[in-house]
């Protein structure tokens, strides 16, 4: 996990989302996940090009991250972290769940963790066509094959309300602007 380790301080960029009168919606996690992009991308203004790929690749990971993070929350706010170095964009996304959704993700995980992702990602294409059922894992293996994110996953404790703190941390690769 340490390729994955947030940083702390200025090196990092803390947003939260409050569940409020607005309430957290998909809206959200666009808007988010778009601004955690550009402030990515700013880096790379010079290359029309590298800019494009940058906004597109951190705006895809953290919208995804978000968007899974408001699907299955159980009540309260979503943290979402992020940093960036000469060569990787790391973020980190922190929600509660309640306990069947804590279960239900960790066996997904366990079956989205547990071969080469192209091949997984394949499998559960032909198997949702065949069957008709969701795409549940899709865009994490579309991250992991296409991307060449890495992730990882720490389930907290239970807390009085029987919610479990989860954090999801990601890592791609940029990049290096020095070049």
């Amino acid at each position: 996990m340490a390729d994955l380790a947030i940083g702390n301080g200025d090196d990092v960029t803390t947003l939260r989302l409050f569940e409020g009168p607005l309430d957290l919606s998909w809206k959200h996690c666009a808007m988010t996940s778009d601004f955690v992009a550009e402030f990515v991308a700013l880096r790379y203004s010079a290359s029309r090009k590298l800019y494009k790929d940058v906004r597109h690749n951190v705006g895809y990971l953290t919208n995804e991250l978000i968007e899974n993070a408001v699907k299955f929350r159980a009540s309260g706010e979503i943290i979402v972290e992020a940093s960036v170095t000469e060569s990787a964009f790391r973020t980190k996304v922190t929600n509660l769940v309640d306990k069947e959704t804590a279960e239900r993700f960790q066996h997904l995980l366990s079956e989205i963790t547990a071969g080469d992702p192209g091949d997984l990602l394949i499998e559960r294409i032909e198997t949702n066509a065949a069957t008709g059922a969701g795409g549940s894992g899709l865009g994490l293996l579309t991250l992991m094959s296409d991307y060449g994110a890495h992730f990882a996953w720490v389930f907290g404790s239970s807390d009085e309300d029987r919610r479990i703190p989860l954090e999801t941390y990601a890592s791609i690769a940029v990049p290096d602007i020095s070049n």
